[in-house]
C-alpha cells in the first residue's frame, strides 16, 4: 500500500538513540529498570490515578480482571463492537462474555441495554471507549454500583482523551490503555492498567512478574508480562510529542470532515463530536449506506494503493470462536433475559435485540487513514475514492 490505514507515531531518531544510550552502559534492559519507572511516573502524572505498566494490552486486560477477583465462571457484560482481545481477556480469565449492544451515535456500550443482561452471576461490566469516544461512564457507574459490579474500561483507544476535564483513563475500578504501533501513543508494543485502589499495585506487579517480590520471595503465582527498556524509553520519547502528534491528527480529522461535508455518503462517525469530550483523534472511522457501498469503497481504495480498515467488521460475537453452540446457548439466554425483564416490570421499550445496532453499524464503517504525517493532499485522495464509489 502506498499510503497505509495509519503509521507509528515516532520520535527523532536521534532523540530515541539519546535516550537508549545509557542501556549500552548499564546492560539493565528489562525487570523495572530506570526507563520503566519513568514512564510509569509520567503517565501517572500524567492520568491523575495509579499506573501499573504491562507488555500489551491484552495482558493488561487480563491482569485487571484477575486482580479484581471475579469469582471464576462469573459473567462480564461487555460489547461486541471490539477487537476480539476484549472478549479473548474475558475467556481465558475463565469468565464468560455476555454481549450487549451499542449506541448508534458513537459505537459504546449502551447503558439502557445493560439492566435485562444482569442476573445473580454477573461479576463486571467491561465496555470500550471505541475509537476514543466516550462511554457513557455516569449511568454505567450507576447502574455497577446499584448491582454492585465491578467496572473495567477498555481504553485502548482513548489515551488522552479527557471527559468533562477528567482523564478517560481515571473511571471504572480499573480502565486498561494499549500502547500498541497503531495506537495514538505508542511504545511499539505495550500497555498498562490505570487503577485507584491501592490494593491492586501489588496484585498487578505480581501478575506480570512471576508473583516475584524479591530475590527470595514469591508470594503468587503470576506470569512475564513486564514492559521491558528499550520500549519504555520509546514511551518515553514519543510522550513528549503527544500532544504536538494530536494537534496534527486534530488538523487531519477536521480537513476529512470539511471535504465530506455534504457528500453524503460517506459520513464521518460519529457525526457529530461527543459534548464535553476532547477527543485524541485516534482514529477516522465513516459511514456508508449500505455494507456494499462500504465494500465497494473498500475495493476502490485498496486499487488506488490506500490502506482503509473495516474496523469492526465482524462483530466479536460473530468471530468463528464464538459461534460454537455454547455461546450461541448464551445469546439466547441474553434474548430471554429481556422478555424476562419485561416480565418484571421493567421498562424495555425501544431496547432492541442483543448486538442489533452493533451488527448495523459493523457491516457500514471504515476507518480511513489517519496519523500525524498524513498530508492535506493526501486527504483528498482518499475522500476522491472514497466518495466516487
Amino acid at each position: 500500500m502506498k499510503l497505509k490505514v495509519t503509521r507509528t507515531t515516532l520520535p527523532p531518531f536521534e532523540e530515541f538513540c539519546s535516550e537508549i544510550r545509557p542501556l549500552w552502559d548499564s546492560h539493565w534492559v528489562t525487570n523495572m529498570g530506570e526507563k520503566h519507572d519513568a514512564l510509569e511516573t509520567a503517565l501517572r502524572e500524567r492520568t491523575g490515578c495509579g499506573v501499573t505498566l504491562f507488555s500489551s494490552g491484552h495482558l493488561a486486560i487480563e491482569a485487571a480482571l484477575e486482580a479484581l477477583e471475579l469469582p471464576a465462571g462469573s459473567e462480564v457484560i461487555t460489547t461486541p463492537f471490539t477487537f476480539v482481545s476484549t472478549t479473548h481477556a474475558i475467556v481465558r480469565r475463565g469468565l464468560h462474555p455476555v454481549f450487549c449492544d451499542v449506541r448508534a451515535s458513537d459505537g459504546t456500550l449502551d447503558p439502557y441495554c445493560l439492566e435485562p443482561l444482569i442476573n445473580e452471576r454477573t461479576s463486571a461490566i467491561l465496555p470500550v471507549h471505541v475509537y476514543g469516544n466516550v462511554c457513557d461512564v455516569e449511568r454505567i457507574g450507576a447502574i455497577a454500583a446499584r448491582h454492585g459490579l465491578k467496572v473495567v474500561y477498555d481504553a485502548a483507544h482513548a489515551f488522552g482523551v479527557r471527559y468533562k476535564g477528567v482523564p478517560a483513563e481515571s473511571f471504572g475500578d480499573a480502565s486498561v490503555l494499549s500502547f500498541h504501533a497503531t495506537k495514538v501513543f505508542s511504545t511499539v508494543e505495550g500497555g498498562a492498567v490505570c487503577w485507584h485502589d491501592g490494593r491492586m499495585e501489588q496484585r498487578l506487579k505480581d501478575l506480570k512478574n512471576f508473583g516475584i517480590r524479591d530475590t527470595e520471595h514469591c508470594e503468587a503465582v503470576g506470569g512475564n508480562a513486564k514492559l521491558d527498556e528499550l520500549r519504555a524509553a520509546m514511551g518515553i520519547c514519543n510522550l513528549r510529542h503527544f500532544d504536538e502528534a494530536v494537534a496534527r491528527r486534530r488538523e487531519a480529522a477536521l480537513l476529512y470532515r470539511e471535504l465530506l461535508a455534504g457528500a453524503g455518503d460517506p459520513v464521518p462517525f460519529p457525526s457529530e463530536l461527543q459534548a464535553d469530550v476532547e477527543p485524541n483523534w485516534s482514529y477516522f472511522p465513516v459511514l456508508f449506506s449500505t455494507q456494499v457501498r462500504r465494500d465497494a469503497a473498500y475495493d476502490a481504495l485498496a486499487t488506488a494503493g490506500i490502506g482503509s480498515r473495516k474496523y469492526f467488521w465482524p462483530l466479536t460475537c460473530d468471530a468463528g470462536c464464538y459461534i460454537s453452540d455454547r455461546s450461541a446457548a448464551r445469546q439466547g439466554e441474553a434474548v430471554r433475559r429481556y422478555s424476562a425483564a419485561a416480565q418484571r416490570g421493567l421498562d424495555v421499550a425501544g431496547w432492541p435485540p442483543p448486538a442489533s445496532v452493533a451488527r448495523e453499524l459493523s457491516s457500514r464503517v471504515l476507518c480511513l487513514p489517519l496519523s500525524p504525517y498524513i498530508t492535506p493532499e493526501e486527504i483528498e485522495s482518499v475522500v476522491r475514492w472514497s466518495v466516487s464509489r
